[in-house]
């Protein structure tokens, strides 16, 4: 029977549901992990094998090295996780994408076969489909998506040409098949460019694995397409990273590095490992690419479609013993290339795993910023280390000096609203510039948390009433930093209302808006400088009240200012809610702004 048009389209549609089963699958779990996921990731900080077995856990819970990868790119993004960190993770995600293979090979191809129950698996959810639980739609979901998968395999396996009727398609794979090394860069190449037009390496593998089962390619070069496959995954990550930051950047490249080094070795020593593999199956997975094809070429067409489509109670018995043969084959077929998967990814993780130094290093030099792009857009404490300082002192002047640094983000971030605000709101950098406000607003929040949690060990030592005076006001400082931060976010929010309703702010507006922000300057200014001396004289407080106020009396002649010039249509009321809602924010700043100055005062009243 020839194969058509239609059976290459429902190859098509089986690859689509066997994709949507995955993605289903995998983003239902995410649902059931919630924050958790973001708990595990966070608390891989310890040392590297913590962060490999953090991501082959988590790739494993979600079924998606893609799905880890890209997540461990956002989180670094977004300052959760250093470089260092998410290189071990996500060669941990290359251990545990390999589950996903065996629960392929085992349910997919062994004498269970799940794609016959996927109906009646759905049916069992049908009194949970409506369900208000979040919790019950996303099992729902889970099983829908699991069913899926199965089904999508089913009828791939069903879609394939029969190799009887076309032995074209072996004879082509053939010519590439024994010549060494030539044979390996090619199908791995195969397996990359799959990979890559897919975008899931779990279904180019189970594709692979369908392929090597039905006897369309010997078990070597389905296991240099595994590799390739591999590799293939790496480019999600890196079309994740492309609006990231630098360090996003880096972390997806140190994913395709990984994984470039270790096909490098394994290229050197493929036929032995390949070997390994073989002999630990029991050498039913035919090294040598004649067996398997003298094997198919014994069969009449008509003995080929009885043993792949008739029970073995509907056969001869010599059939039957052939069909029993068959089945064998697809299995340790399918085995034997998820064991070569999963060997793989475990020695190139226990040989790389000593060297994440060494591949940070090659990432940082590999991509380095460009002009204008920041160094420090990821979170990253500076003083203040992992554990308590020997003496409560210390521990307290790292945190004043944290301190110190957390202002110079939220001074950095006014620096974003500044620009934002006086840029058309059409030019693409804006939003560039917003995102990073936006980013930066998260990495205040978070390291308020770590500062305050820091200041709350040293608090749990022996501590002097002076000392703990001194924590209770640098905690204070923390809390109306991190308000400066919120502000600064909300002057953003404000503009990208503004430039969501296409309006326009005139001259006036603009003009007022930075004389403002010239006031705000000079109080972020002062601030920082008392900071960075941890002291405050009589003067220098009443000059910090004198900013306040000055900024206060700003505020309300602009809004005074504003009902006449509404009245004499200077510019429209849209635009004039805009303009006092920016107004208002860049005095409660300069109110935040007064209380660090405060906390300082009266600290060191206290401490004299």
């Amino acid at each position: 029977m020839e194969y058509s048009l239609f059976d290459f389209f429902k190859l098509l549609g089986g690859m689509a549901l066997f994709l949507y089963g995955m993605k289903t699958m995998s983003e239902s779990l995410q649902k059931l992990a919630g924050n958790r996921l973001r708990t595990i990731l966070s608390a891989m900080t310890k040392n590297r094998i913590t962060g490999v077995l953090t991501g082959l856990l988590v790739t494993a819970l979600i079924q998606s090295s893609t799905a880890t990868t890209v997540m461990v790119v956002s989180f670094v993004n977004a300052g959760l996780l250093s470089l260092l960190q998410s290189i071990s993770v996500i060669m941990g995600a290359n251990i545990g994408t390999t589950l996903t293979a065996w629960i392929i090979a085992f349910f997919g191809f062994g004498k269970l076969s799940i794609s016959a129950l996927s109906i009646p698996l759905m049916g069992l959810t049908l009194p949970f489909i409506f369900s208000s639980k979040s919790s019950q739609k996303s099992m729902v979901e889970f099983i829908f998506g699991f069913a899926f998968l199965f089904m999508g395999l089913g009828f791939l396996q069903e879609s394939m040409p029969d190799l009887q009727d076309n032995p074209e398609v072996l004879s082509f794979l053939q010519n590439f098949s024994g010549k060494g090394v030539i044979s390996v860069l090619f199908f791995l190449l195969i397996g990359t460019i799959l990979t890559v037009i897919v975008q899931s390496s779990a279904a180019t593998i189970a594709l692979t694995l369908i392929m090597a089962a039905k006897g369309w390619i010997d078990f070597p070069s389905a296991a240099a397409m595994v590799m390739g496959e591999n590799l293939g995954t790496t480019l999600t990550a890196n079309i994740a990273a492309i609006p990231a930051n630098i360090s996003a950047k880096r972390a997806a490249f140190a994913h395709f590095i990984f994984n470039v080094l270790g096909l490098v070795w394994l290229t050197v020593v493929f036929n032995y490992f390949v070997e390994m593999v073989d002999n630990i199956i029991g050498g039913a997975t035919s090294f040598y690419p004649s067996g398997m094809t003298s094997f198919f070429n014994s069969l009449s067409p008509e003995e080929y479609r009885q043993i792949s489509t008739l029970s073995k109670a509907e056969l001869s018995p010599a059939l039957a013993t052939l069909q029993d043969q068959y089945l064998s084959y697809q299995s340790s077929t399918s085995y034997g290339l998820t064991l070569f998967h999963t060997l793989y990814n475990i020695c190139n993780v226990l040989i790389m795993v000593w060297f994440v130094k060494f591949y940070e290093k090659i990432c940082l030099a590999a991509i380095k910023p460009r002009k204008g792009e920041e160094e420090d857009e990821e979170f990253a404490l500076k003083y203040i280390s992992t554990g308590v300082a020997p003496t409560a002192e210390l521990s307290i002047l790292q945190a004043e000096k944290e301190v110190e640094v957390y202002a110079q983000r939220a001074k950095k971030m006014f620096g974003f609203v500044k620009k934002s605000t006086n840029m058309d709101h059409h030019d693409k950098k804006f939003l560039k510039l917003y995102n990073r406000t936006e980013k930066y607003e998260e990495i205040c929040d978070r390291m308020e948390v770590e500062i305050g949690s820091y200041l709350g060990k040293v608090s749990e030592g022996r501590l002097s009433n002076q000392s703990k005076e001194r924590v209770r006001y640098i905690l204070r400082g923390v809390t109306e930093i991190e308000s400066i931060a919120d502000s600064n976010c909300n002057i953003a929010r404000h503009l990208k209302r503004k430039m969501e309703a296409d309006a326009v702010f005139e001259e006036i507006i603009i003009n007022n808006i930075n004389n403002m922000y010239d006031l705000l300057d000079k109080a972020f200014e002062n601030m920082q400088a008392l900071l960075k001396n941890q002291r405050i004289t009589e003067a220098e407080l009443v000059r910090s009240k004198y900013i306040e106020s000055s900024i206060n009396e700003k505020r309300n002649r602009l809004k005074h200012e504003n009902v006449e010039n509404l009245n004499q249509n200077l510019y429209s009321y849209q635009n004039s809610i805009f303009y006092m809602d920016i107004i208002s924010e860049c005095e409660r700043m300069g109110d935040y702004i007064m209380n660090v100055v405060e906390s300082l005062e009266v600290k060191h009243k206290e401490v004299k």
